[in-house]
């Protein structure tokens, strides 16, 4: 049975001919339907939502937020897999996600005293290091799907079809529970000051800010981006959650592999300092990488599996590997 409270408010929207409280409140109830497996309830409130006119006379150019229509272009849709316990994060990133996800556990309790969580977070930091994976941990502990943008879908070179698109995602994700992950964000949401950018971008980030600002609070819009002080000001503001994902150390890579270890139940023939004197520097996707590489090896190999050399092996091909470009200043 839906909300008592999302009823009431509904029908005070209905009495009082208040369209946005009416959009809002009914897009939450949708939502809240699609989480409890009530497709057909959720589809017909949908097509209700997207009917140009309701028996209070809002008609205009609703959109249609529960249509599929290419929408598989545009995002691509994820079951989460990975915990926050997966991760190894700072601090002060794991107390806030904690914070982030108990708003979402017992948002009832919330909208009970008129507060909404919070649902807009920016990560920053150098590539592979597990500002996605965050993402994924964040969907995966309150139990919703994960929509990641597509932007080989989303950027069009003609006038408008960028922002039409992106219009197409927010409507689409309004009536769900989910988290909404845009990675390398500044792609779309570079500062409009930028002397080398073309008009149609400052279009594009204008429509961004205005989605971001009528999205309801149970959509959390998560954005990853390697260059954050590339994004405009105004998008910089949006953000309740800015959290800075750093490069792991060498304590966080030795934790790495005594989990490694433990989960897999292996013993690699070298201690966890050793391998992150000869990983420093690396990032968390990388030492993943090769974590794999080193199973890979030994299931291969098996019976005869030496992790040992297996492990001295990787090392090498680790030393020799070819370096990343430098970054353009």
């Amino acid at each position: 049975m839906a909300r008592s409270d999302l009823i009431i408010k509904l029908v005070e929207a209905a009495n009082g001919g208040n369209r946005s409280l009416f959009n809002k409140t009914l897009e939450a109830l949708i939502a809240e339907e699609r989480q409890k497996q009530h497709h057909i309830v959720a589809n017909r409130l949908a097509e209700l939502l997207d009917s140009r006119s309701t028996s209070f006379g809002m008609n205009g150019n609703a959109h249609k937020a529960n249509s599929n229509d290419n929408i598989v272009n545009l995002v691509h849709e994820i079951t989460p897999s990975r915990t926050l316990g997966d991760l190894f994060l700072p601090a002060n990133v794991q107390a806030a996600c904690a914070e982030l996800i108990e708003e979402h556990q017992r948002r009832t309790l919330l909208y009970s005293y008129n507060l909404e969580p919070r649902h807009r977070v920016l990560l920053a930091g150098s590539p592979g290091n597990g500002k996605t994976s965050l993402a994924e941990a964040i969907a995966s502990a309150i139990m919703v799907p994960m929509y990641v943008v597509r932007y080989e879908g989303v950027v069009g070179s003609y006038l408008g079809e960028t922002s039409g698109r992106l219009n197409k995602i927010f409507d689409y994700v309004r009536t769900r529970n989910c988290v909404l992950f845009f990675d390398e964000f500044e792609t779309i949401g570079k500062e409009r000051g930028d002397l080398n950018e073309t008009g149609e971008i400052k279009r594009v980030v204008s429509s961004l800010l205005l989605l971001m600002d009528t999205l309801p609070s149970h959509v959390i819009v998560v954005v990853a981006s390697n260059h954050p002080e590339l994004l405009d000001r105004a998008v910089w503001r949006r953000f309740q959650l800015r959290l800075k994902l750093p490069s792991p150390g060498p304590r966080e890579i030795e934790n790495w592999f005594r989990k490694f270890e433990d989960r897999h139940q292996l013993q690699l023939g070298y201690s966890a300092e050793t391998l992150a004197k000869h990983l420093k520097g690396a990032s968390f996707a990388e030492i993943e990488q090769f974590g794999a590489d080193v199973l890979r090896r030994y299931v291969l190999s098996l019976p005869q599996s030496n992790l040992r050399r297996i492990v001295s092996s990787r090392l090498q091909q680790w030393r020799e590997r070819v370096s990343a470009p430098p970054e353009a200043e």
